[in-house]
């Protein structure tokens, strides 16, 4: 059911590759919530994804642009604007890529060259493109700018490796930049810590399957899939939410709050019989 929360808003999505993306579903759910928005992705992921699929169904077009180069964000932001007849009133970013986890290097034989670009793409671009908004003015008052997050930025995940350092980055950017975006338009800006989700991108992390298991099995409410973290993500641009910013907002079926649930003591008493 639509509620035309964003009836009249425009936007730019970053990060859908395919229809197991998070920003697959954002663009899905926004465009039957009335929004219109540009998509946009690095050029090497728009030729491994589905992007165009998107972009015919929801009626948007897409402009390339690698979220690390400000050239290209300053493009993007220029184009998207007269492509959609104005300011942007919401920015989601999705956007994650470690060379180290791809390759398989345990967190104490990282390479630092990967390490940095694992910074740069997952966390240093959510802040480029904020100071590209800021520079060119290019968010309307009362804007939003979303990034997703996971609670491995608090907490030990062996397996996620210098991701975990890129999310506690792109938290600490979202509160930083967030109070510089409140005081000059009051645009907010937030992250949403999710469940482990089943996107092309999760499942590349190694353990995962069991791990989502567990999270499942841990969560009262089992894990939040890719659909309900995009109507969450529809709240936080709507006009709802106009006072909620530079939070890292938990979406995980109740994950963060739990020491042991009565399912993984269970399991785990079934696995010493």
């Amino acid at each position: 059911m639509a509620y035309n929360l964003l009836k009249g808003k425009r936007g730019i999505i970053f990060g859908a590759l395919d229809e197991k993306s998070i920003a697959w579903k954002v663009a899905l759910q926004a465009k039957e919530e009335g929004a219109e928005f540009v998509l946009s992705n690095a050029p090497l992921a728009m030729r491994m994804g589905e992007i165009n699929k998107l972009a015919e169904i929801c009626n948007a077009q897409v402009i390339p642009a690698d979220a690390t180069s400000v050239e290209d964000l300053e493009k993007l932001f220029t184009q998207a604007q007269e492509i959609l007849g104005g300011k942007i009133d919401f920015v989601l970013h999705s956007i994650g890529m470690s060379p180290n986890i791809r390759k398989g290097k345990a967190y104490g034989e990282l390479n630092y060259e990967w390490f940095q670009r694992t910074l740069d793409v997952s966390a240093l671009s959510f802040h480029k493109v904020m100071a590209v908004a800021e520079k060119l003015d290019a968010m309307n008052e009362w804007g939003s700018i979303v990034a997703l997050s996971y609670i491995a930025a608090q907490r030990v995940f062996p397996d996620y490796t210098d991701m975990a350092q890129a999310k506690a980055m792109l938290e600490s950017i979202a509160r930083s930049y967030g109070y510089r975006m409140a005081k000059q338009k009051k645009v907010r800006v937030n992250t949403i810590s999710q469940s482990p989700t089943k996107t092309t991108a999760g499942t590349g992390v190694g353990g995962f399957d069991v791990f989502y298991e567990y999270s499942d099995k841990m969560s009262p409410l089992g894990n939040a899939p890719a659909e309900a973290c995009a109507d969450y993500c529809i709240t936080l641009f709507s006009d709802l939410t106009r006072y909620v910013t530079m939070q890292n907002l938990l979406h995980d079926g109740g994950f963060s709050s739990m020491g042991i649930s009565e399912d993984v003591v269970n399991l785990m008493m079934a696995n010493q019989q």
